[in-house]
């Protein structure tokens, strides 16, 4: 038996209060929708609503059925939508925001190829180290490196990043090699927008505030000036892996290195997700894996 058999029907005549209007709504006749909810009543055994020549009125039994089914029917609605919208060719602006320089060397040229592969989306991105409002901002996703503060956001993880303390072979052959944290201030650290490099000791989080002759936001440019000798850096793997590798950088205080941090995109919780940002994040997070 179909559980589901009349059930459109008692919605339409619950929310019109007549059997005619509930057809009409429907597109069916009203002999239709008296003899389906006749069914539907025999099945339940019970009563559903008060008929009169001039109204129809739920009983309690059918006020409470109606609260439940609506919810069915409201459910149905989002899932056919759900499917729909995978199906869809994305289209139609994205608002997004993401750091600048990781924004620039990372995410900009995925949202690039996106837009070549769905060519009626078009994108708004804001790449600023500025924590930006979502909502009143009217952004459909943000991207975020690191920890999270606790937010109302719903977080989707894209990669993860792992930090590094680094200099060239020069720079440690004539200053030396930290080996603890306190040692820092005896080297000429050099820094992005902020002077606190990350660490773990004794299984707890520590800030240590460093200081050098160079401030600059740009990775790029702090891993040249390390390969230079002119100090340590602490980066994120993408900008230094290929130097480590290949011996121009060396890492130095690995034992107080912090565990992994993610790379995420933050998106509004009350904000469904549609084709379009759903395709954007799949790509990303297969680029940058």
């Amino acid at each position: 038996m179909n559980t589901l058999e009349g059930i459109t029907e008692f919605v339409a005549v619950a929310e019109h209060n007549s059997f005619t209007m509930a057809g009409k709504s429907l597109g069916v006749s009203t002999a239709q929708v008296s003899r389906q909810i006749t069914q539907l009543e025999s099945r339940l055994k019970t009563r559903l609503f008060y008929r009169t020549t001039r109204k129809v009125t739920p009983t309690e039994e059918g006020t409470l059925f109606y609260q439940h089914c609506r919810q069915i029917l409201d459910n149905l609605d989002d899932a056919e939508r759900i499917i729909s919208n995978r199906q869809e060719s994305p289209q139609g602006l994205i608002k997004m925001t993401a750091p600048f320089a990781y924004g620039e060397q990372f995410i900009m040229p995925v949202v690039l190829e996106y837009m070549a592969l769905y060519p009626q989306v078009s994108v708004h991105c804001e790449l600023t180290n500025q924590t930006l409002d979502l909502v009143h901002g009217g952004y459909d996703l943000a991207i975020r490196l690191g920890h999270l503060p606790d937010s109302s956001m719903i977080a989707r993880q894209l990669s993860t990043r792992q930090q590094h303390v680094c200099a060239s072979p020069a720079y440690i052959d004539k200053y030396g090699q930290p080996e603890t944290l306190a040692e820092l201030s005896h080297h000429n650290c050099l820094t992005g927008n902020y002077s606190n490099w990350h660490f773990v000791e004794d299984g707890r989080s520590r800030m240590i505030k460093v200081s050098g002759n160079l401030q600059c936001i740009s990775g790029t440019v702090l891993t040249k000036a390390a390969k230079q000798g002119m100090g340590l850096i602490q980066l994120p793997g993408y900008y230094i892996d290929d130097a480590i590798n290949s011996g121009e950088l060396l890492t130095v205080l690995d034992s107080y290195r912090e565990p992994n941090q993610g790379i995420w995109a933050l998106f509004p919780q009350n904000r469904q997700l549609s084709s379009k940002i759903r395709k954007l994040l799949d790509l990303l997070a297969e680029r940058i894996s």
